[in-house]
């Protein structure tokens, strides 16, 4: 993936930390990939470092962003798509992140202006969170039911509902995600 990411992530002690990571690590393994990584909602990429370098965390807590109470994940449903980033994955509901993720993308070269970003925010993006990444085809109907079986299995709600079917604020983490996946790992942390 080209640049660095911005990623959500759920608040500090929320329980869905460990649940999450326990899925992606259940799913990975019935997948066979070997690909791991923290549970999260990438709010944008393309970020170059040059951007940040000279003081990731200062530029972190230089951007705008909404207020904790105001950025809430309510998960959806599964789904898979023939992206390797989204093999398979927990839908989000946009309006309830649309404005993080437009904020967000005002960093990256070509977005500085709020009506790209949000014309990119209502276009183009599309939450989710990841639970495999994996060279491999669309994943199917039966195995997509398997995983969501796991899923509820853990405790999470795939329908919109209770404690475990999303947070409300969260930390935003600066990922450089134009390393090997192994190494997609926050450089520099913020709590909404």
């Amino acid at each position: 993936m080209p640049g660095s990411s911005l990623w959500l992530l759920p608040p500090a002690d929320h329980s869905l930390n460990s649940i999450l990571t326990s899925l992606i690590e259940t799913t990975s393994s019935h997948f066979h990939s070997q690909h791991l990584f923290i549970p999260h909602v990438t709010l944008t990429s393309d970020i170059p470092s040059s951007s940040y370098s000279a003081n990731p965390q200062a530029w972190l807590s230089a951007i705008e962003l909404p207020t904790s109470k105001e950025v809430k994940v309510i998960f959806g449903g599964l789904e898979s798509r023939d992206v390797f980033v989204q093999k398979l994955f927990i839908k989000v509901e946009k309006a309830g992140i649309a404005d993080i993720g437009e904020m967000a993308r005002t960093v990256v070269p070509g977005f500085e202006d709020s009506g790209k970003a949000r014309k990119w925010a209502e276009e183009t993006y599309y939450p989710h969170l990841s639970l495999l990444y994996h060279d491999c085809p669309k994943v199917a109907p039966e195995s997509i039911s398997e995983i969501a079986s796991y899923a509820r299995h853990a405790g999470v709600s795939l329908a919109e509902e209770g404690d475990l079917g999303g947070w409300t604020g969260g930390r935003v983490v600066l990922v450089p995600t134009d390393k090997p996946i192994k190494d997609w790992v926050p450089i520099v942390s913020r709590e909404l």
